[in-house]
């Protein structure tokens, strides 16, 4: 095999180089004719299939973000591993796959910043379908410490195919595809109309980062709302950057803009649309730049950081398997002042977090702060318990914990409406009966109660 791969690699090493012609991106002047044209400020391009208008600028702000090798490789990994979720990707994003070859230059061309393509469009629906054009289909790249962008816009539906075959141009240059709920929506439309065409080649990309998941596992907590809008305003600071959205359109009457202008010729609304368009694009490279900040592997800065950011950051962190990082930013959330409601919460996962790492004590007294915990009161008396009897071996302390939870699941059980969560509570309820018995048998005579499991059930319910 050695020797038929030798000769494999010397025919290779004939073939003569392949020589990569610079391509014209030189744009045509408008004439006086073309009113939307001159009204967004474009110029034409033209390819082997016609026409279409674009507009190029380039912007001071975002500056230039060094991409972080710890933070790329968090925003690519699921439940642990490294994957491709691209439905265009040709491979995975880091070498965890049985095609080295494939993985080293996706991993390549990640950690590759001038292989990056920012893409955003507006569409002729929201729903999606083969219906739905993308008359407005946004680039952006980092060039020169600045953000240029490139948007390619239809004049009639004609002119799909000519944009069509810039951006697969595009993303031959640069086939790391950044976006805002992209893998969702504007890929999976992009790639239904380069099929449509069946003229042009769908595009492969060697990665695709969709910065809707970690914004929303970041920001949701305090925000609500996680639109590229309210993250500008709350967590970017747009202002500071240098644009603000003061006048700007909504994305629901994008549609009808477009089409009162195939109609009626009505184009003062695009310029609009188009400024719309070139701040989402800005917004969605200011957004990875703050990711990254954030999951850099470095210690955030207690004063900077809201303390749910703080939290939502180390449960992405914890989803995605960095158990030693998302055991102390969940100390630093509870440090910081999380509100009552998330405290509990932030509370169990890091009593989970320290039992899975061998802290037994630590565990224990995170979850004996939960014991009167209305939602997870239970959850820690089943914890405390097997700690007692398991680790401490102090059988009459854990019977007290397991008679204690087995007397919660007994009243919630007597108050629960929903006929679902009443089986689970009886369950539970059993459950700890079971595990009372089995401790009375360990314990001395003289220790064990008199009373039954039944009869202890009972009592631990009327004194709750």
């Amino acid at each position: 095999m050695k020797i038929t791969a030798d000769k494999f690699a010397r025919l290779a090493a004939l073939k003569p180089a392949r020589v990569v012609v610079p391509r014209d991106t030189s744009l045509r002047s408008i004439d006086d004719t073309d009113l939307v044209g001159r009204l967004l400020g474009a110029g034409i391009a033209r390819n082997d299939f016609g026409e279409h208008l674009a507009i190029r600028n380039w912007y001071r702000t975002p500056e230039f973000c060094e991409p972080s090798e710890v933070a790329l490789e968090l925003l690519s990994r699921v439940n642990g591993r490294c994957l491709s979720n691209s439905p265009g990707a040709s491979g995975p994003l880091f070498p965890h796959d049985r095609d080295e070859t494939v993985a080293l230059r996706t991993r390549a061309a990640l950690e590759n910043p001038q292989k990056w393509l920012f893409l955003d469009t507006e569409t002729t629906g929201l729903a999606g379908g083969t219906g739905t054009y993308a008359f407005l289909i946004g680039l952006a790249w980092w060039d020169a410490g600045g953000l240029q962008v490139e948007q390619l816009f239809l004049r009639d539906f004609s002119e799909e195919h000519s944009a069509l075959q810039e951006l697969a141009l595009r993303l031959e240059e640069r086939p790391v595809l950044v976006t805002f709920n992209g893998k969702s929506f504007d890929w999976p439309l992009l790639q239904s109309r380069f099929t449509m065409t069946r003229k042009i080649a769908m595009p492969k990309l060697m990665a695709h980062l969709d910065l809707l998941h970690p914004a929303r596992a970041f920001w949701k907590l305090r925000l609500g709302s996680v639109r590229l809008v309210e993250l500008e305003r709350q967590v970017l600071d747009a202002e500071r950057l240098g644009w603000h959205r003061g006048d700007d359109i909504s994305s629901a009457l994008i549609p009808q803009y477009y089409f009162d202008y195939l109609r009626s010729g009505a184009a003062d609304p695009l310029a609009g649309v188009v400024k719309h368009n070139a701040m989402d694009l800005r917004g969605l490279a200011a957004l990875y730049g703050k990711i990254n900040e954030l999951l850099e592997e470095r210690e955030p800065n207690l004063l900077e950081v809201d303390s749910q950011d703080l939290f939502g950051v180390s449960r992405f962190l914890n989803r995605r398997g960095e158990k030693r990082r998302a055991y102390s930013l969940y100390r630093k959330a509870l440090e910081a002042g999380l509100p009552p409601a998330l405290r509990s919460q932030a509370r169990k996962e890091l009593a989970l977090l320290a039992k899975s790492g061998g802290e037994w004590l630590a565990a224990a007294l995170l979850w004996e702060e939960l014991v009167s915990d209305p939602k997870d009161g239970m959850v820690a008396c089943k914890q405390l318990a097997i700690y007692y009897e398991h680790r401490v071996k102090d059988w009459a302390r854990a019977a007290e914990y397991a008679q204690l939870g087995a007397a919660k699941a007994a009243r919630a059980r007597k108050l629960c409406r929903d006929p679902f969560e009443a089986a689970r509570l009886e369950r539970v309820a059993k459950e700890f009966g079971q595990r009372l018995a089995r401790l009375e048998k360990k314990l001395p005579q003289k220790t064990a109660p008199e009373w039954k499991t039944e009869q202890r059930v009972q009592g631990g319910a009327q004194a709750i």
